[in-house]
């Protein structure tokens, strides 16, 4: 069995690849990134995310999973959790409890099976430890052995944190084992965004981890000082050997009576989806990351759903949808660092980032806008109706906010000023503006081209005489189109002045 493993582990096919992905489903992706001195970055290591996303007859299975020292472990949990939970384990009216057993078994299967495949190279390196001779001198054969050592110790490294939904009877459950993060956005009837989180992360900023942890043995005040434990700041993970072997051997672990780093996933659900319509977000923890960095952590929640309404009512697909948000975080983070100011200094690098969005029961656009570049997007308001037959139907909007400093060509060279973020008590505006679906599309393009922004030389814009600069947002088919409906064109224009 763990030779069948072995096998599947290093193949570069999977039954998986015959499974049918959902297609209520699109991500988006982005590998890790280090700037240098000059603002350019380049990628430190090969991307470890991995994530999957099946239907079947009788449900959907989503996950994001944030590899570290390596992507092996990640690879082999999107192929062994899927065999767990897809091959006739799971049926139509399985009872939450049911389904919660189900899915806690699932992982344990998982990381055993794991384990199963570098057992081997466990034993040899255990060996080849036996045979270094001590002292700094090395011999030819030592020095082959100190070869081997390595390469054992990188076949055997390594973990994942991971994030499943599973959509059931039209029930959702979360399994979270570590720090990505799952977020469902429900549609209110008034056109709103209702946004909850329903995953925590496994962190010894999660109290509940710290009494788990405590009840072990374990001081939670040196795990709060401590933080980070043998390279990673999440309490749960998937296989890192050298943590669940060797924790007596690791100072703040080595009190505990049992495995203080564990496997099992916290488990929310089942939460019914009938008349829910909105969207669910599945991100790794470098998105969250990279977004914290460059924003903080305030309203970091409103902010990725405010991006994806704004993505989802432009892009065509769910898959550019999700990448365009990817893409507008990894734009966001870099202008923050060369920017050089306050948040710069947390800005320096990024880890892989990915993001998986399943709608419910939301309708797409037509695709004929393109995705929104820069700055940071506020929701006038994220509106929803799928009556397509009446004659008035709710707009989109979003209001973009261009980041401080030069725009060229219509997108911003730097980021927001930091502080920006929105408040608790401080929202955004909120507005419903109703338009002919002839005029949905026209509304929220100025030029024809999809952009707000009106065309600029390479240059920067210069102040008049006035000290004024010229406006780099074009709002005259805005405003042709709002006197159209209201059959007041020449009263808006002799109030706001010329087009």
């Amino acid at each position: 069995m763990a030779a069948q493993r072995r096998s599947l582990m290093q193949s570069n096919q999977s039954w998986t690849d015959d499974l049918p992905l959902c297609q209520l489903c699109g991500v988006g992706s982005s590998p890790n990134c280090v700037y240098g001195p000059d603002g350019k970055g380049t990628q430190s290591h090969p991307n470890e995310d991995g994530h999957f996303r099946f239907s079947t007859e009788s449900c959907f299975l989503y996950g994001v999973f944030n590899g570290f020292e390596g992507s092996r472990v990640a690879s082999f949990v999107c192929q062994c959790l899927t065999a767990e939970l897809l091959l006739g384990q799971l049926s139509s009216g399985d009872t939450d409890a049911d389904v919660r057993r189900i899915l806690t078994q699932a992982f344990d299967v998982v990381e055993k099976s794991y384990f199963e495949t570098i057992d081997d190279a466990l034993a040899e390196k255990a060996n080849l430890q036996t045979q270094m001779p001590e002292g700094a001198y090395l011999s030819a054969q030592t020095q082959k052995i100190a070869e081997r050592l390595k390469t054992l110790e990188q076949e055997v490294s390594g973990g994942a944190t991971a994030i499943v939904a599973l959509i059931l009877d039209n029930k959702l459950y979360i399994a979270n084992v570590g720090t990505n993060r799952a977020l469902l956005c429900k549609t209110t009837s008034d056109g709103q965004n209702q946004v909850i989180q329903i995953s925590r992360a496994h962190t010894t900023d999660n109290e509940d981890e710290l009494t788990r942890l405590a009840q072990l043995g374990l001081d939670p005040v040196r795990l709060r000082q401590t933080a980070v434990i043998s390279g990673q700041s999440s309490t749960r993970r998937i296989g890192d050997y050298k943590v669940k072997f060797n924790y007596t051997d690791i100072d703040v672990l080595s009190a505990a009576k049992h495995k203080p780093i564990i496997a099992e996933p916290e488990i929310h659900g089942g939460q019914s989806l009938a008349g829910v319509t909105g969207f669910l977000l599945l991100m790794s923890e470098g998105l969250i990351k990279a977004l914290e960095a460059a924003h903080g952590p305030e309203q970091l929640n409103q902010e990725v759903v405010a991006m994806v309404a704004a993505e989802l009512a432009q892009q065509g697909s769910l898959e550019a949808a999700a990448q365009a948000v990817v893409e507008r975080v990894k734009r966001l983070h870099h202008d923050v660092f060369v920017s050089g100011r306050q948040r710069a200094q947390h800005c320096a690098h990024h880890e892989d980032m990915t993001l998986l969005i399943r709608v419910i029961n939301y309708t797409l656009a037509d695709g004929s806008l393109t995705p929104t570049q820069g700055g940071r997007i506020y929701p006038v308001s994220v509106p929803y109706s799928n009556h397509q037959s009446t004659s008035k139907t709710s707009v989109t909007l979003s209001l973009v906010m261009p980041a401080q400093g030069t725009l060229t060509n219509g997108s911003s060279t730097s980021s927001t000023l930091e502080g920006d973020t929105p408040t608790a008590g401080n929202q955004s505006p909120s507005t419903t503006l109703q338009s002919t679906n002839t005029h949905t599309q026209s509304s929220s393009s100025s030029s024809g081209d999809g952009s707000l922004f009106r065309q600029r030389s390479n240059q920067a814009a210069q102040p008049d005489e006035t000290g004024r600069v010229p406006p780099y947002v074009d709002f005259t088919q805005f405003f042709r189109l709002w006197g159209k409906d209201h059959n007041d064109s020449q009263t808006l224009s002799a109030e706001l002045g010329p087009q």
